[in-house]
């Protein structure tokens, strides 16, 4: 089992860039296929990025496409996601999220385990 703990998140201007932090608990992070998602206010979940154990691998969510970039660093035990030229839309809480031996899942009926969320606004 894996205990996921966001940070990072914060108010920004449309434009602006924030970097998002998950930090997992236990001696097996490498094992996990990691992603992120993100829930605005009467939505429903979406997927944001995924990445493999070994992070050679990464999907995107075209909304978020050359603008995010998804990694990990297996030794901290943490994976990131940092966002450039941030848009009012993305808006929302986000989420990163572990599973096993799915790598680059999309669908959160994927993932196992998940944070509580971190709050990004962008102001226009």
């Amino acid at each position: 089992q894996v205990q996921l703990v966001e940070s990072g998140g914060g108010l920004v201007q449309a434009g602006g860039s924030l970097s998002l932090s998950c930090a997992a608990s236990g001696r097996t992070f490498s094992r996990y296929d990691m992603g992120w998602f993100r829930q605005a206010p009467g939505k429903e979940r979406e997927f944001v990025a995924a990445i493999n154990w070994s992070g050679d691998s990464t999907s995107y969510a075209d909304s978020v496409k050359g603008r995010f970039t998804i990694s990990r660093d297996n030794a901290e035990n943490t994976v990131y996601l940092q966002m450039n030229s941030l848009k009012p839309e993305d808006t929302a809480v986000y989420y990163c999220a572990a599973t096993v031996s799915r790598p680059l899942a999309w669908k959160t009926h994927e993932y196992d385990y998940w944070g509580q969320g971190t709050q990004v606004t962008v102001s226009s």
